[in-house]
């Protein structure tokens, strides 16, 4: 009977050993694998093993968390962040969330910056009248002058001579010496201009 007594305590210990909660994420997947009756019911025990253990052990010992918001990991000491490795955790998603709005801020600028460069370029600029080497900086250039006016006056036609009435005598007649006479100062006038003039007055 005393035989029979222990047997009963040691597979009660036994059934009691395998009964327990589950330590950690993989005992409990373990478990799950061992213990499912279909592939529905393994995932839905995988699924409450997420939902119970949110770290995962690391090869050397220990457990790491993974942060899908910030994608980052983070050690813990046991299965779950204890309060205050949540602390930190959060702490450091709120830094993230800032890291992020600085990038998007300057990632915006930036995209404005190159929109204006493209305009710029786009827009040819006016080119600007180069400096006169000869002024000095701060100087106004002065005003050009007009050009001057050609002084050379039109050349005026000669008056014509005036011509001779007709005689109708003989050349060598009062009348014809008359009219060689007024041909001659009409020819020396229009030759040597009003000089001629005065010397028929000396």
């Amino acid at each position: 009977m005393a035989c029979g007594a222990m047997g009963l305590v040691s597979n009660h210990a036994d059934a009691g050993w395998w009964s327990r909660a589950p330590a950690d994420f993989e005992e409990c997947a373990a478990n799950a694998q061992k213990n499912a009756a279909s592939s529905e019911d393994k995932d839905k025990r995988l699924t409450a093993c997420e939902v119970q253990f949110a770290g995962r052990r690391k090869p050397g010992g220990g457990y790491t968390y993974f942060d899908f918001m910030q994608n980052r990991h983070f050690d813990i000491a046991g299965p779950n962040p204890t309060a205050e490795e949540q602390k930190y955790i959060d702490q450091q998603y709120a830094a993230f969330l800032k890291d992020q709005r600085r990038s998007i801020i300057a990632a915006a600028f930036f995209r404005k910056q190159q929109q204006l460069e493209r305009t710029q370029i786009a827009t040819p600029a006016v080119p600007k009248p180069a400096p006169d080497p000869h002024m000095r900086a701060g100087s106004i250039k002065p005003a050009a002058a007009p050009k001057a006016l050609d002084k050379r006056a039109a050349a005026l036609p000669l008056p014509r001579p005036r011509i001779m009435p007709r005689c109708e005598k003989e050349l060598f007649s009062a009348c014809g010496w008359s009219q060689i006479s007024t041909g001659m100062q009409t020819l020396k006038r229009v030759l040597f201009g009003s000089s001629s003039g005065k010397h028929e007055r000396s």
